[in-house]
């Protein structure tokens, strides 16, 4: 198959099949982090840069990583100190095009600002959060981790629980695993949940147990502390009452059920410790395979155009 996406945006704009490619390709970077042999020469020569308007430390680190290990340059922006001077996305994004960059990872606040740089510069541009919009990286993420275990997703029931209405990932997540045929459902108080989410086949649920009843697999989401503070969820406590995926609640699913959360976590509030240590849990094989990724992803670009057996033999 051949890769003909120069930038990487949205979930939704690619296939089914260019998913799946995806995620053979992470595969592969996979088997490359975990053998002997952990760096390629894959990107040497060429630079990438991270450029991030809020702080993510995980994620930028992963993306980093990713570069690094398949011996890429790196430049890299963080602090808002550093675009607190007025200039806008567009000329910072063409000044770091002009310094010889390949790649831009962008995180931005709003919706569409990694679409509006692509726009203007000649480096891939790599969607590493916008806003409320997506978050493809961190999806595939999740994807990847269920797609190691359960090895297909036509059919699987997943649950997805917390604020789903301010969640990129769950966005993100919810078009790729219905494209891929999976049944998602959804439970959190009704002020955290998009009111279009059933014109899409989503269930949406304001029971935790309901929605993860049967479930093959359960996505819990970080609910951020600004929710309580702005009236979206009763209290802490309250959430954690109604929504908390615990081991008593975990019964209620399959018994090969898998646990995700994209971090980062609140131990106690949006699940348990004994869940997140537990058998079930997938948290710690999410790391890693955000490395395997993000590389894949750099891979991919790179080679645009080109025959993946061609890129890598």
């Amino acid at each position: 198959m051949i890769f003909n996406h120069r930038h990487f945006l949205e979930l939704k704009s690619f296939t089914s099949q260019e998913i799946y490619y995806i995620l053979n390709t992470a595969q592969k970077m996979k088997y490359l982090l975990t053998s002997n042999r952990k760096k390629s020469p894959e990107l040497k020569g060429k630079t990438v840069a991270t450029l991030f308007y809020d702080e993510s430390s995980r994620s930028k680190i992963s993306y980093e990583l990713a570069a690094q290990y398949l011996s890429a340059d790196l430049i890299s922006l963080t602090t808002k100190r550093q675009f607190s001077r007025g200039e806008s996305l567009r000329d910072i994004g063409r000044t770091i095009d002009q310094m010889g960059a390949d790649i831009i990872v962008l995180r931005h606040p709003l919706a569409g600002g990694p679409n509006h740089l692509a726009k203007y510069v000649s480096a891939s541009v790599i969607n590493a959060g916008d806003g409320e919009n997506e978050n493809p990286t961190q999806a595939l993420i999740d994807l990847l981790s269920i797609y190691e275990i359960k090895k297909n997703f036509e059919g699987l029931k997943v649950a997805i629980i917390g604020d789903v209405k301010h969640n990129r990932v769950a966005r993100s997540n919810i078009w790729a695993l219905t494209k891929l045929g999976a049944e998602v459902s959804v439970a959190g108080p009704p002020t955290l949940l998009p009111y279009e989410l059933e014109s899409f086949g989503i269930k949406v649920y304001h029971s935790i147990t309901e929605a993860i009843i049967d479930a093959d697999v359960i996505l819990t989401l970080k609910v951020q502390t600004e929710r309580q503070e702005n009236n979206l969820i009763p209290s802490k406590n309250e959430y954690i009452k109604l929504f908390k995926l615990d081991s008593n609640r975990l019964k209620y699913a399959k018994p090969d059920v898998i646990v995700m959360h994209p971090g980062p976590i609140n131990r106690g509030i949006e699940i348990s410790s004994d869940v997140i240590d537990g058998k079930s849990s997938l948290i710690d094989r999410q790391e890693i395979n955000g490395v395997a990724v993000r590389m894949a992803v750099f891979h991919l670009l790179s080679k645009s155009g080109v025959n993946f057996y061609e890129a890598t033999h």
